[in-house]
């Protein structure tokens, strides 16, 4: 990958929290890199540290009890782990945007949503109020909601579900960002709505050049969205690669489990579908982890080794590689299956 191609280099990154019963490792040793005008997705089950990762690049982890405890977050060749709250603030919500998971929780109930808007304007871009207004109507105009002018005076209490997800969108691109952090942004919506922001997404990506860095736990909806995918577990980047890569040659058992757990449609056989597997187990604690993989105990080719070291990411490829000892063919050679 060209240096001059990547907008945000995460190196070695851990994030711990200090909790009663010990430090929790929520982020372990993470490196990713996110290009301009591309999709990075991150898959994994909930818990795995998706959104904690998201936090960590807004430098929203909340201290205490959480801390940031080595690594870098490099943007555009500043380290924003290093970054002073000021530098951060003018970064969020201007350079760098994220769309939550509930747009609920992300919207003011007792402020117009034009005003939401508008508000981001005006602090970032430093508009005045009627330029700012002129610029939320456009916006919401942009993420292809019906009658923007009337949109904008309304309450999200007064939008549905999908309407309030594109006003968390339009709020998200108003200061034309380098970087969208998009955090599970379909999970309340049915899957037509899903279907047409994926497609607004899609969209905003062709017409800004915007990188977006996607976060889910539906593997579908990676091979929709994402050009490249990680994905993590417990804490730990298990695999990386090009999305077909992943999707048709996984390296890693987890991600081979995972891809086991969705539904497919064979319209061109009358065979029954074959019956969904699972992932048997729990993912473990993130106070237990450390000194061995921590996907092992639910790994049906565990080994000796797997119990006793970590493994290192193994580049397969160029661009394909995952953190499995099945991947060092001596180590695979000397300790059997359990």
């Amino acid at each position: 990958m060209k240096n001059q191609d990547i907008l945000l280099d995460i190196k070695n990154l851990c994030v711990a929290f200090h909790v009663q019963k010990g430090v929790a490792k929520v982020i372990n040793n993470l490196d990713l890199q996110v290009k301009t005008n591309e999709t990075l997705g991150i898959v994994g089950e909930s818990g795995c540290g998706k959104s904690m990762t998201a936090l960590a690049i807004l430098g929203m982890v909340p201290v205490p009890p959480g801390t940031i405890a080595a690594g870098n977050i490099v943007y555009r060749g500043e380290d924003l782990v290093r970054a002073s709250n000021h530098r951060l603030r003018q970064i969020r919500g201007n350079d760098i945007t994220m769309i939550f998971q509930e747009p609920m929780t992300s919207l003011n109930p007792v402020y117009t949503v034009g005003e939401q808007i508008a508000e981001t304007l005006r602090y970032h871009q430093k508009m005045a109020r009627k330029p700012a207004m002129q610029r939320a109507v456009s916006m919401l105009e942009g993420v292809s909601i019906p009658s923007p002018d009337r949109v904008a005076r309304q309450f999200p209490h007064e939008l549905s579900g999908g309407m309030r997800q594109r006003v968390v969108i339009a709020m998200a691109l108003a200061c034309a960002p380098d970087l969208l952090i998009a955090d599970e942004p379909t999970t309340a919506l049915d899957v037509t709505i899903q279907a047409q922001i994926f497609d607004l997404l899609k969209k905003v990506q062709q017409e800004r050049e915007t990188a977006i860095m996607f976060i889910t736990h539906d593997m579908g909806a990676i091979a929709n969205m994402a050009h490249r995918v990680a994905v993590m577990y417990a804490g730990y980047k298990v695999e990386e690669g090009q999305v077909r890569e992943v999707l048709d040659q996984p390296l890693h058992p987890y991600t081979k489990g995972l891809l086991a757990c969705v539904p497919h449609m064979d319209l061109e056989t009358d065979e029954p579908p074959e019956q969904l597997q699972d992932i048997p187990g729990i993912v473990p604690s993130p106070i237990s982890l450390g000194g061995r993989c921590a996907f092992a105990p639910r790994c049906p080719m565990a080994m000796a080794i797997c119990a006793e070291k970590e493994p290192p990411f193994y580049p397969i490829t160029e661009t394909h590689g995952a953190a499995c000892w099945l991947l060092d063919s001596e180590k695979s050679t000397r300790h059997p299956s359990n």
